[in-house]
């Protein structure tokens, strides 16, 4: 497996801590090169550090790996832009973009605040337009220059925006965001030799830590960070090719390709609808779709 890995170059965002170290640290055992970008922040985003971002690459560099650290801002297009250029000016090319990094700031909906909207939805909606923007626009220069791509975008969507969870209404609708915005891409980048996909993972990290359910689900099953980098790995290699436009829920052992919304039950008329005619129907309508899924993705049986 590591030949369809190895010597392609790899940029993870929020590799620091959680995930994204997991990511990194797999992708350098399978041979790539990878760029560890970490802005060293809190939880939160307050805050920044290079220590979490070279501590990472240390643990690379004494494995036999190679790496390279990066704290730019990732919901900056600037910064962005930096992390992109870094990749391509060090290593001399970009295979793979993970966009991995992540805050949260939970509240109720009726007690959230407005900076705590903004801050979630521009590091991880932002956060992944803004890298995979310049990503891709090297990748189309390549194309245009006659030059071939095999080269991958993962992106980070989760449970709680594609099945909902209380408190989460700011990183819910940034995660919801970051799905729908990965079918689109994987639409627009074919052309240019790019996949696309997202995964939606369950873990143990920082970003979990205080949730209960996670604790409790940890005690049956490996939720450890290491269970869902495999994943990430082979979409960012070379046999993924094929692969596009999909969405991956990682829980432990188990992955499971996400279907996006379809219909369901409908109803046609020929003539305009009328209050009193859809109290007449809609109800039955909604009572003969099958149930929501649960946090698990799951629906009621």
């Amino acid at each position: 497996m590591t030949e369809t890995v190895a010597g392609r170059v790899v940029v993870v965002t929020g590799a620091g801590n959680g995930l994204g170290r997991a990511h990194a640290l797999a992708f350098a055992a399978a041979g790539a090169k990878v760029v560890v970008n970490d802005l060293g922040g809190s939880r939160d985003g307050s805050g920044g550090s290079v220590g979490p971002a070279q501590s990472v690459v240390d643990e690379i560099v004494a494995a036999g790996g190679e790496a390279t650290a990066n704290t730019d801002d990732i919901s900056s297009f600037d910064g962005a832009a930096n992390l992109i250029a870094q990749a391509v000016d060090t290593y001399g090319n970009l295979d793979v973009l993970v966009n991995n990094a992540g805050i949260l700031r939970d509240r109720m909906l009726v007690s959230m605040t407005e900076p705590e909207w903004d801050a979630v939805i521009n590091v991880h909606l932002k956060g992944t337009f803004a890298p995979t923007h310049h990503a891709a626009a090297y990748w189309r220069k390549r194309a245009k220059d006659g030059l071939s791509n095999d080269a991958r975008v993962i992106n980070t969507t989760s449970p709680s925006g594609l099945f909902g969870n209380p408190g989460q209404t700011n990183y819910g609708a940034a995660k919801a965001g970051i799905a729908g915005f990965s079918v689109i891409a994987a639409m627009e980048l074919a052309p240019y030799g790019i996949t696309v996909n997202a995964v939606a993972p369950t873990a143990l990290t920082r970003m979990t830590d205080d949730l209960k359910a996670v604790h409790e689900l940890a005690s049956t099953i490996d939720l450890a960070p290491e269970s869902v980098s495999p994943v990430v790995v082979w979409l960012g290699s070379t046999a993924s090719k094929d692969v596009t436009g999909r969405v991956f829920a990682v829980i432990g052992g188990t992955v499971a390709v996400v279907d996006g919304w379809a219909y369901g039950p409908e109803i046609s008329s020929d003539q305009r609808w009328t209050l009193d005619r859809l109290d007449e129907v809609l109800p039955g309508l909604v009572a003969g779709a099958v149930p929501a899924a649960d946090m698990t993705g799951r629906r009621p049986s």
